[in-house]
């Protein structure tokens, strides 16, 4: 038998109705000195968007996916979902898969790319979960990045080909096609491989597609405005792209791998706003989300860690 007894997906969180907005965001603010202005604002940002955030559900239905394709593939392990910032916190998670009997468990991060942020956070997270779980809490082993991983390149480049499918068929090839991340604090940056990952595989969605009109932008800044950030904004790239005389572009959110309030808000609002008032059509990628391919790279994650890791008994 594997050595590895589960799976265990692990995501940002997000509120699922209107009054978990704000104990949620608290959650997400601890000790960051955040204005209490942004914090308002982006409780503001949900309630526009409905309340809540798809990213539970998404994460879910990605996880189900997960299992129904190992099962397909005779890897029959149960695949759960736990969450840094809201319910089910991974202390919750863990502390289910430690009363099913579980004991050691494949971790997958579910952020693209690396940085003190999301990696570091998430793996230091699930450690002080398995702490509040204590004695026969589920040991967590970690996959290795997968920003580089050709299925996920793939299933990007499948999103960003629908987005483009859009654009009139003669200007498809020369219009601009825009990759966003989360933007993070320069100093965050420059100690990490962020910006590298992000960059490569931004090029190779570009050159899967053969799209030789791209670059990269930001999002969703949060910090206080003294502090220098990843730039440019998406925002400043439209301005930049309507001044070059484009009429379409397509942002594809690269750096997400779900579809939530911050994508849906500052892209298909926030930035939408801005791109009709200077007369450029916008439009833009999903997340991956569950798609196939994506859930394959998933599978293919597990399957490579197992073969490392070689069979044991239970």
């Amino acid at each position: 038998m594997s050595v590895f007894d589960s799976i265990l997906l692990i995501a940002f969180g997000g509120p699922e109705k209107p009054e978990e907005i704000r104990p949620f965001l608290e959650v997400v603010t601890a000790g960051r000195n955040i204005p209490k202005d942004r914090i308002e604002e982006v409780t503001h940002h949900y309630e526009l968007m409905g309340g809540r955030s798809p990213l539970n559900e998404l994460t879910f239905r990605q996880a189900g996916a997960l299992a129904r394709l190992l099962a397909d593939d005779g890897i029959p392990l149960p695949v759960y979902v736990g969450m840094r910032n809201w319910h089910p916190f991974l202390h919750e998670t863990l502390t289910e898969m430690k009363n099913k009997g579980h004991r050691r468990a494949l971790g997958i991060i579910l952020a693209a790319f690396q940085a003190e942020a999301s990696w570091d956070r998430y793996m230091s997270d699930v450690g002080v979960a398995c702490g509040k779980v204590g004695r026969g809490a589920p040991e967590v082993s970690f996959t290795s990045g997968w920003a580089s991983h050709p299925l996920f390149i793939d299933a990007v480049a499948t999103t960003l080909t629908g987005a483009l499918s859009e654009v009139t068929p003669a200007k498809q090839q020369a219009t601009p096609v825009v990759f966003t991340a989360h933007s993070i604090p320069k100093s965050m940056a420059e100690g990490s491989q962020y910006v590298s990952q992000f960059t490569a595989a931004a090029r190779a969605v570009a050159e899967r597609v053969g799209q030789l009109n791209w670059s990269v932008a930001y999002q969703s800044r949060s910090g206080p405005p003294r502090d220098p950030w990843l730039e440019p904004d998406i925002c400043d790239v439209l301005r930049d792209l309507a001044k070059k005389g484009s009429e379409d572009v397509v942002v594809v959110p690269i750096g997400f791998v779900c579809e939530h309030v911050e994508v849906r808000y500052d892209l298909d609002l926030a930035a939408r706003k801005v791109a009709e008032k200077i007369g450029l059509r916008l439009h833009r990628a999903t997340a991956v989300n569950d798609h196939p391919i994506f859930v394959g790279m998933l599978a293919d994650l597990v399957k490579k860690e197992m073969k490392a890791v070689g069979p044991t008994a239970r």
